[in-house]
């Protein structure tokens, strides 16, 4: 399918508003006109040549482009680029980061935390870290290393914060207060009823029995609730039983967990839920703006149901549609990575599976693309679908001028050659757009397997060396010319050292590369020509490890 005049369009479009046009930006907008996520390795340097003649074009010349197409003749007003306006005032704001440290941060849970920092920054207010450690579930339970991890996730993204960090297991006793007083205005009571009972008391907006005991009888009960055994009462919100959403009616306020907390070991057993805790917290520390995801619409509704009671002004509290990222075909949940972690399937929490920041690091995604990618997205009302090479559009656009050419071979194969030739070493410029070169000696030559079998009986030309004509059966050349032909070009290596590299998926491509890696310093981003950019790990008995960064 052709989409050179929607790139063209969205090119001119993105020129007139930005000053200039950005290939990340065009990507993303092809998606709605039926782009396919397989087709985006094929569309990329189309992307990238038509971006490079618009932004050669006058303004003027921009417009004129315009008209042409139709549909998508919009003459851009001028805006102002970055983050959207919020839609109330905004003087000495304070937003909050809210993790809960299940596990590392990764590239799905961090964007409202993202949007949250950035929008601090754009309106010079305050941003809290507020580690959102109530004791949490079964399922979902508090990994100690994930404190530490957090915070090396926040840094890495430069994103500031205020000192010092707070801890929700340590503010226990100020949700005890506040529980009280709830119960003293008669708009909470201690609940001793099994979940089947509360299920059907909700299904039949039936109020439960526990609820008729007057206030100071409930705080009798709200004191014993610290003696009673794991599941034996709750403290829950009075509501109406007539609610149009069941999950609303009476929820859970605190619970009772005698597991035991990381930090706070088993000072604490009745703990207070996310609604309850963040309902008393944005009032206390003047929370002034919540950036949040749509899934946790409802817990929304209670805090504000909580805020009335006490008469408390509310936060203004945006949220912003999930995000599923195309192109990860085995991305985990923090629980799940947390399970494989400790198990040892994972080699850690900067194994590439997990998606976390540390392993996006790691592999040498730039923090500052992670933010643009967020960026882009913004405020998105709805659920949406961004396909994962927007970011890499939009790393490679910060990696590309600094990150040197190298040629790799994956499956590699000797080629005989039929009537060698004595060749000096030869000078390959280590990078398209700059002079200094690189010295090889050519010796024997290999090329990839994949290669010999696509063009066998073909002529092509071995990169910056000459032109050869393969044989039809057996890996065999004979040197055709030395001019440079328009003919298939195809990557070579001579003296070489053994490769591998590690793929997001966890697989390892193993292959070999030029002996000039040998002089690489350890976490330097580079180019493998015609294969992809890889970080250097480190060298392990003669081989030599990457990590993909992306194709």
């Amino acid at each position: 399918m052709d989409f050179s005049r929607e790139i063209k369009a969205y090119a001119a479009k993105n020129a007139l508003e930005f000053g200039k046009a950005d290939s990340s930006k065009i990507l993303p907008k092809l998606f709605q006109h039926g782009l396919q996520k397989e087709e985006i390795k094929e569309i990329m340097p189309q992307i990238q040549d038509i971006v490079k003649t618009i932004n050669t074009l006058s303004p003027e010349q921009l417009n004129e482009l315009l008209k042409e197409f139709g549909k998508y003749a919009i003459v851009a007003e001028k805006k102002v680029p970055g983050l959207s306006e919020l839609p109330e005032p905004h003087k000495n704001a304070v937003f909050r980061l809210a993790p809960y440290p299940s596990g590392a941060l990764h590239i799905g849970n961090a964007k409202t935390f993202v949007l949250n920092a950035l929008y601090a920054e754009k309106y010079k207010g305050k941003t809290l870290l507020v580690m959102d450690d109530t004791i949490g579930s079964v399922e979902k339970q508090i990994d100690k290393d994930s404190y530490k991890l957090i915070e090396e996730g926040f840094s890495w993204l430069k994103i500031k914060y205020q000192k010092p960090i707070l801890y929700k297991s340590k503010r226990i006793p100020i949700y005890y207060k506040y529980a009280k007083e709830l119960i003293k205005k008669d708009k909470a009571y201690v609940c001793h009823c099994s979940i089947e009972e509360l299920r059907e008391n909700r299904a039949k907006a039936r109020e439960c029995s526990c609820r008729q005991f007057p206030p100071e009888i409930q705080l009798k009960r709200w004191e014993e609730m610290f003696k009673a055994k794991e599941g034996q009462a709750t403290l829950r919100i009075k509501t109406s039983m007539m609610h149009p959403n069941p999950a609303f009616r009476d929820r859970v306020l605190f619970k009772i967990s005698d597991r035991e907390h990381p930090l706070v070991k088993h000072k604490y057993r009745v703990w207070p839920t996310l609604e309850m805790s963040w309902a008393i917290d944005d009032y206390l520390l003047k929370i002034t703006h919540i950036i949040r995801g749509s899934d946790l619409l409802i817990e929304t509704d209670m805090e504000r149901y909580i805020w009335d009671i006490f008469k408390w002004k509310h936060p203004q509290v945006i949220h912003t549609g999930l995000v599923k990222i195309e192109g990860i075909e085995n991305f985990m949940s923090k629980s799940k990575s947390q399970k494989e972690v400790r198990s040892g399937k994972l080699s850690g929490w900067d194994d590439p599976r997990t998606w976390s920041l540390q392993s996006l690091q790691r592999r040498g995604i730039q923090p500052e693309a992670l933010k643009e990618f967020i960026k882009d997205m913004g405020l998105n009302k709805q659920d949406i679908t961004a396909p994962i090479e927007s970011l890499y559009s939009q790393n490679r656009r910060i990696i590309d001028a600094t990150s040197d050419r190298y040629s790799f071979i994956e499956n590699p194969l000797e080629l005989k050659i039929k009537n060698p030739m004595k060749i000096k070493p030869i000078l390959v410029k280590v990078h398209p757009d700059r002079k200094q070169t690189r010295e090889i000696q050519v010796k024997d030559i290999f090329i990839s397997h994949k290669d010999f079998k696509k063009f066998k009986g073909k002529e092509v030309r071995l990169l910056n060396l000459f032109n050869i004509k393969l044989g039809d059966k057996k890996p065999t050349a004979e040197i055709t010319s030395i001019e440079n032909k328009n003919i298939p070009k195809i990557n070579w290596v001579s003296e070489y050292v053994k490769t591998n590299i590690l793929l997001p998926n966890g697989e390892i491509t193993k292959g070999i590369a030029e002996i000039a890696i040998k002089t690489l310093k350890k976490s330097e981003i580079l180019q493998f020509e015609r294969y992809g950019f890889v970080k250097f790990q480190n060298e392990q008995k003669g081989v030599y490890e990457f990590w993909l960064t992306h194709k």
